[in-house]
């Protein structure tokens, strides 16, 4: 029997560890935002999320010669967050087809990979020109902006072979890089592997460490592509796409290493059977091209991937971008789960703390002043100015990606679009607000400065750019269009709102 002291000192033990709980909080944090997939409705193949210093940045192919970005400290803030062009290329050899965008920080830079091809040349089969190519950041923000490096080669990869889906290895202190290429015009895409002796520089040989063979890997054409590293207590494993892209089995396969040296390719031992694969009961169909990142307090492992809603979806701007939490197996291997549906509302991952936008601001640099419609009218035809920012919905804008490398700014005051009066093209035309007429006029481009921190907003009909008239600084100063200048009258800054 247990004594009446034992028993009253054992009350107030448990009393004190309570306390103690309640004082330490929970052993987790808290599940983050809630989010719905997707994170990105149009242009959403290729997906690469990173989080850093409070923020989601997200990059994805495009198809073109551009390079856009978004930035949201939530998860859920991804969907409705801005797309910045933070690079375009006219140089022929490398202005078309940007594939595959990931950004890696290195010493105290970014450093942006990404395939591309000759402009009026086929992207792929045995005339295809895709390669990689790396961009090197200014300073430590993930946007840029970035500069040209160089293009990856290597002492075996030949004029006419390819190299897409780069990513980078670290194992042992030594890196690598691993992709999807070829090692001659008949060759299906395989994934390769080469050292590399700095972050834009290959060091030796690629050496092909798998091909598809497996009946899951053939579907439609036999492809291995888009490999990303996944490290956890020592162990190193390479998720991988595999099948065309075009069909709905593209799917995720795994290697591990299970030797010591990541060149020779009798180390990577290949699971027999897809990792994540479609879900037809949900609607998820040929789910690839992966990422992985960390929730913002560190407790858990998520994949970003593209996926298509329909059997019949091709490899194109179809595919959106989706994120979901995985966990380990009791082996110490991943456990992908299975794809969810889209439209599901999920706990978004642990640590977040911001509130998520549904609408930005527009300051300006030169005034501090906001983007306003004036009188927070709702006509057609109402003047845009600067005013003094207030919070008010005529100063808040959703900016709503058009899937053509453009956006249309929407008034939440109104639900009007930024618009060109009358379509001209002139210096020094007004610019208003206008109902949808889905015309070049009402469409802009947000292009990162070189200073990293602001955007102007090109008028994809004219090319020109919104600023304040004259440059001044009073409130009710007129908003028009005019040549680029790279005065700060010309920039914008976009601040987060809700």
């Amino acid at each position: 029997m247990v004594s009446r002291y034992l028993r009253s000192w054992l009350a107030g033990a448990v009393a004190l560890l309570t306390a103690l709980a309640c004082v330490q909080g929970p052993a987790f944090a808290a599940d983050g935002r809630p989010y719905v997939n997707p994170l990105k409705a149009v242009k959403g193949a290729d997906p690469w999320l990173e989080y850093y210093d409070g923020n989601y940045y997200l990059v994805n192919t495009t198809f073109t010669g551009i390079l856009s970005m978004r930035k949201s400290p939530t998860l859920a803030g991804l969907a409705t967050a801005p797309s910045v062009q933070i690079w375009s290329d006219t140089t022929p050899t490398r202005n078309a087809n940007i594939w595959a965008p990931e950004i890696h920080f290195s010493g105290n830079r970014w450093y942006l990979y990404y395939s591309a091809g000759q402009s009026g040349t086929p992207c792929c089969g045995a005339q295809g020109t895709q390669r990689t190519h790396v961009l090197e950041s200014v300073g430590t923000d993930p946007m840029g902006p970035y500069t040209y490096k160089s293009m990856i080669t290597g002492a075996n990869l030949f004029p006419r072979d390819w190299l897409i889906d780069a990513s980078v290895l670290r194992v042992n202190g030594r890196m690598y890089m691993v992709g999807s290429g070829t090692t001659g015009s008949s060759s299906p895409p395989s994934l390769v592997i080469a050292p590399m002796s700095n972050p834009y520089t290959v060091s030796g040989n690629w050496t092909v460490i798998s091909t598809p063979t497996l009946g899951w890997e053939t579907q439609g054409a036999p492809v291995n592509e888009g490999p990303e590293p996944l490290q956890r207590d020592g162990r190193t494993f390479l998720i991988y796409s595999a099948s065309a892209c075009d069909t709905p089995d593209y799917q995720l396969g795994q290697l591990e290493l299970t030797g010591a040296d990541p060149l020779n390719p009798a180390a990577w031992t290949k699971q027999p059977s897809p990792v994540f694969r479609r879900n037809d009961a949900a609607g998820v169909y040929g789910p690839g091209h992966n990422g992985f990142f960390t929730s913002p307090d560190g407790t858990e492992n998520w994949i970003v991937y593209h996926a298509n809603d329909s059997a019949t979806d091709r490899c194109d701007n179809g595919r959106t971008t989706r994120a979901q939490k995985f966990t380990w197996n009791a082996d110490g291997t991943p456990n992908f789960g299975t794809a969810v549906a889209l439209g599901a509302v999920l706990p978004g991952p642990s640590g977040e703390t911001a509130t998520t936008p549904t609408s930005y601001q527009l300051v300006n640099r030169n005034s501090g002043k906001c983007l306003d419609v004036s009188d927070r009218s709702t006509a057609d035809g109402a003047n845009v100015i600067q005013w003094t920012c207030n919070g008010g919905p005529n100063q808040k804008w959703r900016i709503e990606d058009l899937g053509d490398d453009t956006g249309r700014l929407v008034s939440v005051n109104s639900g009007k679009v930024l618009d060109v009066s009358a379509c001209g093209t002139a210096d020094g035309t007004d610019v208003q607000q206008w109902s949808w007429l889905n015309n070049k006029c009402q469409r802009f481009r947000l292009v990162l400065t070189a200073s990293g921190d602001h955007v102007r907003m090109v008028n994809e009909n004219s090319g020109k750019v919104a600023g304040i008239a004259d440059c001044v600084t009073q409130n009710g100063a007129e908003v028009r269009q005019w040549t680029w200048h790279n005065t700060d009258c010309q920039q914008w800054r976009l601040v987060p709102a809700t």
